[in-house]
């Protein structure tokens, strides 16, 4: 059976009945923040037939560059031949999954992919938990696709990155135009467990990713729609900007107004732990 259509999230049973399916390529994302190796170590153990790891700082993120926060955005062309390394071309069906706990990476990789002009990707719904929950195949062989040459691309489409001279320029306009997806109490400044500053950019509105999520997969997108919609404050989801620690979550947020029918919001890769690279950039504290 083939898998069809693909654009944000895919159920387990649809992905399980696809099987198979020549074109379909299987990311598995999965990462701990606080463990670099977990994420490899568990796909090494157990994973979807035919998946691939994509580990979040090795081939999601280039930690050689400076002041862009805990995981900058690999260069286009590394992350093209890391895609090509792992068989995926533009003519494949791609779902990633990551172990059901937000969706994290896989929304990361998911976005990444978006960046670089594929259509078909999307992100299994309650990842590997869901997928586990129905008792169905995993495997711990190492039965990847056959590599291909490097993903044709011209590099990643710009206009939907923002940075930190973007969030500058709109200091001081009304709220709407920039959404953090960190816990409340962190984008409050009351706790701060991994960045060396706590608070939040000054006009920033907070959306906790987790918030998206009903027992591991995502709320139905009227629901979504019905929450996410009042934050733009009439703005054009496109006049949006999403962050969050270190640009992970943040796909996560974009993740779900996709799949809400509010497409084409920028993600601000550096996000918080970027933002306060520079010390002479503003910061807020408290409740928006």
């Amino acid at each position: 059976m083939s898998i069809g259509h693909l654009d944000t999230l895919v159920s387990v049973d649809t992905l399980a009945a696809a099987l198979g399916d020549p074109s379909l390529r299987l990311v598995d994302a999965r990462a701990v923040l606080t463990d670099p190796a977990a994420g490899r170590a568990a796909w090494v153990a157990s994973h979807l037939p035919g998946a691939v790891h994509a580990d979040l700082d090795r081939d999601l993120s280039e930690h050689a560059l400076a002041g862009q926060g805990r995981h900058p955005l690999p260069s286009a062309d590394a992350f093209a031949r890391r895609l090509g390394e792992w068989g995926i071309g533009p003519q494949h069906a791609v779902v990633v999954y990551d172990a059901g706990d937000g969706s994290m990476a896989a929304a990361r990789f998911w976005w990444l992919l978006k960046l670089l002009g594929h259509r078909r990707v999307a992100v299994l719904d309650g990842g590997l938990a869901a997928w586990r929950a129905a008792g169905l195949a995993e495997t711990a062989a190492a039965d990847a696709p056959a590599p291909l040459s490097s993903y044709p691309a011209t590099g990643f489409d710009r206009a939907r990155i923002a940075d930190a001279g973007d969030l500058l320029s709109r200091l001081g306009e009304a709220p709407g135009w920039l959404l953090d997806a960190r816990g409340g109490e962190r984008f409050r400044g009351e706790v701060e467990p991994i960045d060396p500053v706590a608070g939040h950019v000054p006009g920033a509105l907070n959306r906790p990713f987790a918030q998206n999520l009903r027992d591991g997969r995502f709320r139905p997108a009227a629901e979504l729609r019905a929450e996410l919609e009042p934050l733009l404050h009439g703005r054009a989801p496109s006049d949006t900007v999403l962050m969050c620690g270190s640009g992970v979550t943040a796909c996560h947020l974009l993740l779900a107004m996709e799949h809400a029918g509010l497409p084409g919001a920028r993600v601000y890769a550096g996000s918080w732990s970027g933002w306060i690279a520079d010390p002479s950039r503003p910061v807020a504290t408290g409740a928006a």
